[in-house]
């Protein structure tokens, strides 16, 4: 591999993604270890579930970035920490050029206005002794956007943005299907008139019909308010159609990153492609190939050196297990923390798939 190759950069001091002038929600160096492990954690020398080890994002204004990763990758906890939920070890976090982390209470609040999150379960999330009227507008008294006059029609106008019919508001969650709890939940969100929705697997519990209504409707919401969208997510064809660029994270690390349709065609890390090939339709992740395949075999410490993939990874070179992969950018855009395939554009190409294709959620889903 050519090392010095023009077109591969280490990205020193870099944020990965948007620049600061244009990021509307920006996290640098993110640490946060789980003191609370299991007894199997323990003993294979892994972190708790949901670990983040120096962890750097920019989020663009109006932009819609996924990030992926299997169970236990960090991906909720990244989300968690954006929207001040858990606080990290160590790290910044930056909403409009101002770093958070030492707000009062007060202001913690009202950024917690501008971020809000949609849960997977929304029904756990919804106090099930309210009303679904008094839920979806309980955020718009609490600000302050609304007053108790104004409320009923405040109601009315968010339970049709997110395609409620008006007679729901009296229900209670217990009454409602998943898909119409779903929306009470993005309507909830909507109430805080926020700048950035953090949809944390929010459709990964509904069937398929309803998964198509639901991001088509977070697709066309994004659109008409010029909302900034993350997408919290394992399913890969539909973060290929709703976002434009893709975050992959691996034990709580951040391994790739860039333009959904460039990263797809041509990962430039040896987890996205196990991931790409663990689609339906392709290779399941437990079952190695000569390219892109992945082994069964226990990751290592995060303490020792090298690639915590090596063990996984039909790519791994003598390199893999010394050093630790640095942030590498192929593009401006695109990075990966990989030591071969970012320097080997044909192996990469051998390693993606032209296109994921569109997932089943019926035709026009996203019209």
């Amino acid at each position: 591999m050519s090392e010095g190759s023009d077109a591969v950069q280490a990205a020193e001091g870099r944020a990965g993604g948007a620049s600061e002038a244009e990021a509307i929600l920006r996290v640098q160096g993110l640490r946060k270890l789980f003191s609370k492990r299991s007894a199997l954690d323990r003993l294979a020398g892994r972190p708790g579930a949901g670990t983040l080890d120096d962890v750097s994002i920019s989020v663009a204004q109006r932009e819609a970035l996924a990030i992926v990763g299997e169970s236990g990758s960090g991906k909720t906890t990244l989300a968690h920490v954006m929207v001040g939920l858990v606080s990290p070890d160590a790290g910044q976090i930056e909403f409009r050029g101002r770093d958070v982390r030492g707000s009062s209470h007060a202001e913690l609040s009202a950024l917690r206005r501008h971020i809000q999150l949609i849960y997977q379960d929304p029904y756990t999330s919804l106090n099930s002794a309210m009303k679904i009227g008094e839920a979806i507008i309980e955020p718009a008294l609490v600000h302050g956007l609304v007053d108790k006059r104004a409320a009923p029609e405040r109601l009315a106008k968010l339970m049709e943005q997110v395609g409620l019919s008006a007679g729901l508001a009296e229900r209670r969650p217990r009454a409602l299907s998943g898909g119409q709890r779903q929306r009470v939940a993005i309507a909830r969100s909507l109430a805080a008139e926020p700048e950035v929705l953090i949809a944390d697997e929010a459709v990964s519990a509904l069937d398929v019909s309803v998964q198509a209504q639901v991001i088509r409707l977070l697709a066309t919401l994004r659109a008409e308010l010029g909302l900034t969208l993350i997408f919290v997510s394992h399913q890969l064809a539909i973060v290929a159609q709703l976002c434009e660029r893709v975050a992959i994270m691996y034990r709580g690390r951040l391994v790739e990153m860039g333009p959904t349709r460039e990263t797809f065609a041509q990962p430039r890390h040896g987890y996205t492609a196990a991931l790409i090939k663990a689609h339906p339709g392709g290779r399941r992740l437990s079952e190695r190939t000569s390219r892109g395949g992945v082994t069964p075999a226990e990751p290592p410490s995060l303490d020792q050196p090298g690639c915590p993939f090596r063990h996984r990874c039909a790519y791994a070179a003598d390199i893999c297990a010394t050093e630790t992969p640095p942030p590498i950018w192929i593009t401006p855009d695109h990075m990966a923390c990989c030591h071969v395939l970012p320097h080997d554009a044909e192996l990469a190409a051998g390693a993606g798939t032209a296109a994921l294709g569109a997932p089943q959620l019926g035709p026009g889903a996203l019209a």
